[in-house]
C-alpha cells in the first residue's frame, strides 16, 4: 500500500514541497548532521533535502552515510579558460543559444534573480568541468534488478559495455587542438559520442550507438545504431533518444545526467537550496547495496551541497524533436561540480516516473591502484549511475569502473584516449565481434 502511494507522486506535489522548503534551506539542512546514518527507519528526516527519487530509494533500503561538506575545485585548465573567455559569452536574443563561447564555463556568475537564470544554468551544465576534451570509459557493467527492500539481489539482466566515449570539438582545455578542433568550422559538430560494442547480454552482443550534437540550435542530433545480427546500421529519430530500450536500460538523453539537446527544451528556475548529494564517494568500484536488493550503491557518503533546481519541459512545437515521452524533468545541479547527480522525470500524468542518481568521486585517479589514468590535480569521476523506474520497481545500476570487467582503471578523461575517428559508424561496425 505504501509503495503504491510513492509511485504516484505528482509533479505539482513535488513542486509544492520544494517551494515550501526552498524558502528555508538552512533550517532544513540543519536537521541532517554529519555522522548520521540514513536507513528506511529514519528516512523521513531527509525528505526535505533530497530529490523525490532519492527519497524513494532511501525508503526502500538505500543506506546513506552523512558526512561533512567538502569543497570541490575545477581542473586548473578549465578554470583558466573560464577566466579568459567567459566575459564574451552571452545568450542569443531568444535566450536559447550561446554567442561568443570558446571554452571554460559560459556563465560563472549566476544571479537567481536573473530572468534567464535557468537557461544559463543549463548551459553551464552542458560545458561542465568534469570532461572538456575527451573521455573513454572502458569496460563497465550494469545490473538490472527489482527494488527489493531487505532482500537479496535477483539480477534480471547483466550488461557489459566495451567503450563509452566522447570527443568535444569546442570548449577544449587540456589536449590539442585547443580550444577548438578545426573540424568544427566545417561540420558544426559540438561533440561526438560512441558507445560500443555491447559485450553482454548475448542478444545485444556487438551492438552500438553513435551520436553527434550540433551547435546549430535548430538541428537535432544525428544518431545511428548497429545491429550485427542483421548487419544493418539504423538511423534514430530524436524522440527515441529520450526513451529506454530493451529491459529498462538508460536512455541516451540520461547517460550522463540530463543530456538532451539544450535548445529543444523550455526551462524554469525552481530555486536553489541545500541538498544531499554524493560527490565524494568512498568506493571505486562502487559496492552493491545489500539492503535494497542491489538496486543502488550503498553504504556511501552523502553531503549537503548547494544546488540549482531546474524544470525542463520538451518543446512540443518542434514536432519529432520535441517528442520525448516524459512530460518534464526536474534537474538538480551541484553549484561547484556543475554536474546533475539527480534527475527526476515525470510522465504525462505528472507523476514521478523515473529517477536518475549518480555517485561521484573527487580524486586524482579513478581507482586507488591506477597506473595510467593519474592526474596532477583532483577531478570528479562518475563511479556509479542508477536508473530507477518507480512504476515498475526496476533498477538499472551501473558500476564505473565495472565490478567484474577486465579494465581496472576504466576512466580516461582528457588524455587523448579517443579521437573523432573513434566516434564514427565505420569504427563502430569494425569493432563489432
Amino acid at each position: 500500500m505504501f509503495k503504491r502511494v510513492l509511485t504516484r507522486v505528482s509533479l505539482a506535489g513535488a513542486f509544492a514541497v520544494f517551494a515550501i522548503f526552498a524558502a528555508q534551506p538552512r533550517a532544513s539542512a540543519a536537521n541532517v548532521k554529519p555522522g548520521e546514518v540514513i536507513t528506511p527507519q529514519n528516512a523521513a528526516s531527509i525528505r526535505d533535502v533530497v530529490s523525490p527519487g532519492v527519497y524513494y530509494m532511501a525508503q526502500h533500503g538505500m543506506q546513506m552515510d552523512i558526512v561533512p561538506t567538502q569543497r570541490i575545485d575545477w581542473p586548473p585548465p578549465y578554470k583558466d579558460a573560464t577566466e579568459k573567455y567567459s566575459s564574451q559569452v552571452r545568450l542569443t536574443s531568444d535566450h536559447r543559444s550561446l554567442i561568443g563561447y570558446v571554452a571554460g564555463q559560459p556563465f560563472p556568475l549566476i544571479d537567481s534573480n536573473d530572468p534567464n537564470v535557468a537557461n544559463k544554468v543549463m548551459w553551464n551544465n552542458v560545458f561542465r568541468p568534469i570532461t572538456s576534451d575527451d573521455y573513454d570509459l572502458r569496460f563497465y557493467d550494469c545490473q538490472i534488478q527489482y527494488v527489493r527492500p531487505g532482500q537479496s539481489q535477483r539480477i534480471i539482466n547483466d550488461i557489459w559495455v566495451g567503450h563509452y566515449a566522447g570527443y568535444s570539438l569546442v570548449g577544449r582545455t587540456e589536449v590539442e587542438p585547443l580550444p577548438t578542433d578545426p573540424d568544427f568550422k566545417i561540420t558544426n559538430r559540438m561533440w561526438v559520442f560512441a558507445l560500443y560494442p555491447i559485450l553482454a547480454p548475448a542478444d545485444s552482443y556487438g551492438t552500438g550507438l553513435i551520436r553527434y550534437r550540433y551547435m546549430d540550435p535548430k538541428r537535432g542530433d544525428d544518431s545511428w545504431t548497429w545491429n550485427p545480427g542483421v548487419r544493418r546500421v539504423r538511423r534514430l529519430n530524436e524522440a527515441i533518444l529520450s526513451s529506454a530500450t530493451g529491459t529498462q536500460t538508460f536512455d541516451p538523453d540520461h547517460y550522463s545526467g540530463f543530456n538532451a539537446k539544450t535548445e529543444f527544451y523550455n526551462y524554469k528556475f525552481l530555486g536553489d537550496k541545500e541538498m544531499l548529494m554524493c560527490v565524494h564517494a568512498k568506493h571505486s568500484p562502487e559496492v552493491t547495496c545489500a539492503t535494497d536488493g542491489g538496486a543502488s550503491a550503498c553504504p556511501e557518503n552523502w553531503e549537503m551541497r548547494h544546488t540549482y533546481v531546474i524544470q525542463a519541459t520538451p518543446r512540443r512545437d518542434l514536432g519529432e524533436a520535441g517528442g520525448a515521452l516524459d512530460k518534464s524533468s526536474v534537474i538538480y545541479i551541484d553549484s561547484e561540480v556543475w554536474f546533475d547527480p539527480l534527475v527526476d522525470t515525470y510522465d504525462q500524468r505528472g507523476q514521478l516516473w523515473r529517477s536518475n542518481v549518480y555517485w561521484l568521486a573527487y580524486r586524482d585517479r579513478p581507482v586507488p591502484d591506477a597506473r595510467v589514468a593519474i592526474y596532477p590535480f583532483k577531478r570528479e569521476f562518475v563511479v556509479g549511475a542508477d536508473r530507477i523506474d518507480m512504476e515498475g520497481g526496476i533498477s538499472t545500476m551501473c558500476y564505473l569502473p565495472g565490478q567484474h570487467t577486465p579494465e581496472r582503471e576504466c576512466w580516461y578523461i582528457n588524455m587523448g584516449a579517443v579521437d573523432k575517428d573513434f566516434c564514427t559508424v565505420k569504427a563502430m561496425v569494425a569493432a563489432a565481434p
